[in-house]
């Protein structure tokens, strides 16, 4: 058999006994692991991974302060808060004040930005002498639903307590279930996996609204600027995490039951008890303590209950390990600590007067005893601050944060003279900013009779599956891979797309990790796999792209060496086919020519990447196609006007005859 004739029969190195015409598809991955065993075995080898390494790999005060001011940033910008928004005028408003014999409770709101209306009660003493400066707490709240009274009126009795004991104390309402409500839920039940796309996450938020209260708690004149304290329990303990980290204004953190590890979320699907508030887009690749240790060597009460479903105790030790490792390099042991209760997730007496103690300790340096809270219940409907619907703001945008919170990119299109440094540009900052978790070298692909696929270490028990269609050639040098969306089917696509839009007599179908062959269950909620995905640095998505890379570079030492050799075309229709530009993208020169059939003209309705909208949008990506590689643009969507920025990318390019739009 010659060089050509090898190279027919083995199409991606496993055909060695497949020729024949287009029949029942062939499958060279027929891997004896479900979908569901794979998958959820390759995501907890990850997250083991990611978590050894550990306070961003510091083993010194300095290496550790040497990092901080890079991870702070990495930090901001995994909540979408990189660069900072602008702090607008805040248009704080006082609409009521309640007297509770020594204690005022004013209800009020504030813009943390232009239209993003927080809802909050400000607990004070009563009588404060002038000049008096009182140490403040703003305290985050978990997800206790109560309507349009919103969730700080579930935790009034700790404001009630700061306020007695000589605090002030600001709690604010959640976006998810505040009197202006937004969502949580994006990606947990609402299949807005566009927020991975844009770069958002609720939690970016909450962070940010936290720090626009603090900020409203310096402007107070009563209020000592130097003695700021954080807390807040679940979700109230996980933005208290946001804030720390985020704002150096805060001197006392105590999260309570709201932070976890990659190794309980990811690995022990952890994750299926939380909404996306909960989370950070992990771009890249922290071992999660890392956002919490940002906060050293300040003092810090991680508080806890010992049988927590959704904040398992195997996690808790875990974080309090690593924090007090990180608190060691400062000579600062005594700074932090934990409280364990004992019970489920809630509050208990002795978890209360833990957070009280170390409050009054730390920002009051008072080891007084103190006593749990004990006040009688105000009424939701009075600690409204919107008393009816009629009151609500007309100019709201909290229903719609997800759509305007992180900005998208603008990208100016290039002329013939920049376009070689305008194409390097985005080049840079899709693999900085959007496939950072690609490794630099595309793995070889390691076959076995079955072809599952083993791309490397990091990829082991994430297979993928190749289908013979044709493996005559008739004279043809083109090798055709048909890339398939995970609901297609190898022979529906050969006798529909594949046959209508590509002409080719040797052509294999691939099937990307969740797709045909490798499928792993979805149920909506909570999502479970694509949800962990970005808590590793990446999507579902940005998985199927190396698999297509591992595929054509494998092509391409095929096709190298053929004595005659092959040109490769690629080809999908929806989001599979912008996969399959952005494999030929991210690996050069391995394919002469890209078929999309009907593309998604935005990320929006995919594929999704982490922040690729905050760099460009899928026209503007498949100009980097440009010069070397012919596009046609097929179907109906072609037709679609986005697309004249593409034709304007080719033609600056001096490839305009490499556009087709048909």
């Amino acid at each position: 058999m010659n060089r050509r004739d090898l190279l027919r029969a083995s199409a991606l190195g496993a055909l060695s006994t497949v020729s024949g015409d287009v029949g029942t598809p062939r499958a060279f991955g027929a891997g004896t692991t479900s979908g569901d065993e794979a998958v959820h075995k390759y995501l907890a080898g990850e997250a083991r991974r990611i978590s050894v390494i550990g306070l961003a790999g510091a083993t010194t005060r300095a290496e550790w302060e040497k990092a901080r001011p890079r991870l702070k940033r990495e930090f901001l910008d995994m909540l979408g808060l990189d660069p900072l928004p602008e702090k607008s005028p805040l248009k704080a408003t006082v609409t009521g004040t309640l007297d509770r014999g020594t204690v005022a409770v004013e209800k009020l709101h504030y813009q943390s930005r232009p239209g993003l209306y927080v809802t909050a009660n400000l607990y004070r003493p009563k009588d404060v002498a002038r000049g008096t400066k009182l140490p403040a707490i703003l305290y985050v709240c978990g997800h206790s639903g109560r309507g349009r009274d919103g969730n700080k009126t579930a935790f009034q009795d700790h404001g009630l307590w700061f306020a007695s004991n000589g605090y002030v104390c600001l709690v604010v309402d959640t976006l998810q279930l505040g009197e202006i409500a937004g969502k949580h839920h994006g990606t947990y039940n609402l299949n807005r996996f566009w927020w991975h796309s844009r770069g958002y996450t609720p939690a970016g938020v909450e962070c940010w609204n936290g720090v626009r209260g603090i900020d409203y708690l310096c402007s107070l004149p009563y209020v000592d600027a130097e003695k700021i304290g954080v807390t807040g329990i679940s979700g109230g303990g996980a933005t208290t995490n946001w804030v720390v980290a985020a704002d150096d204004r805060v001197k006392v953190a105590v999260p309570v039951s709201g932070v976890s590890d990659l190794e309980c979320y990811v690995g022990d699907e952890v994750i299926n008890g939380h909404c996306d508030c909960m989370f950070f887009h992990n771009l890249y690749q922290w071992e999660w303590t890392t956002a919490l240790a940002l906060f050293a060597p300040k003092p810090l009460l991680f508080a806890n209950s010992d049988s927590d479903a959704i904040f398992p105790m195997s996690g808790n030790k875990r974080i309090i390990k690593r924090l007090r490792k990180c608190y060691a390099l400062f000579d600062a042991k005594e700074k932090v600590d934990e409280h364990v209760s004992k019970g489920g997730h809630d509050y208990r007496p002795d978890l209360r007067i833990a957070i009280f103690s170390f409050f009054h300790k730390h920002l009051k340096g008072d080891n007084t005893p103190v006593k749990d809270a004990d006040f009688s219940k105000i009424d939701g409907k009075d600690l409204r601050v919107f008393p009816e619907d009629k009151d609500l703001p007309k100019d709201a945008i909290n229903a719609t944060a997800d759509e305007v919170f992180v900005p998208v990119a603008r990208v100016e299109l290039p002329a013939e003279k920049n376009f070689t440094d305008w194409k390097a540009g985005l080049l840079k900052q899709l693999r900085e900013r959007v496939f950072r978790a690609l490794p630099e070298r595309v793995p070889e692909i390691r076959t076995t009779r079955a072809w599952k696929s083993e791309i490397s270490v990091a990829e082991d028990h994430a297979p993928f599956y190749g289908f013979t269609l044709s493996a005559k050639t008739d004279g043809d040098k083109v090798l055709t891979l048909l890339v398939l969306n995970p609901d297609e089917e190898p022979d529906q696509v050969e006798s529909g797309w594949g046959n209508r839009f590509v002409k080719s007599a040797l052509r294999v179908a691939v099937a990307p990790r969740g797709g045909f062959g490798s499928a792993w269950t979805r149920k909506n909620p909570p999502n479970t796999v694509e949800r962990s995905f970005a808590l590793l640095g990446r999507t579902a998505d940005t998985g199927r792209v190396l698999d297509v890379m591992a595929v054509l570079s494998h092509w391409k030492k095929l096709t190298t060496d053929a004595d005659k050799p092959f040109q490769v075309r690629v080809a999908g229709r929806g989001p599979a086919g912008v996969i399959a530009a952005y494999a030929a993208i991210l690996a050069p020169g391995t394919v002469q020519e890209i078929v999309l059939i009907d593309p998604p003209v935005t990320h929006r309705d995919g594929p999704h990447f982490l922040n690729v909208m905050r760099v460009f949008d899928v026209p503007d990506a498949l100009g980097l196609l440009a010069p070397t590689v012919r596009l046609t643009l097929a179907g109906e969507r072609a037709k679609d006007k986005a697309f004249e920025r593409t034709a304007a990318v080719f033609a600056a390019a001096g490839a305009k005859d490499k556009l087709k739009r048909e």
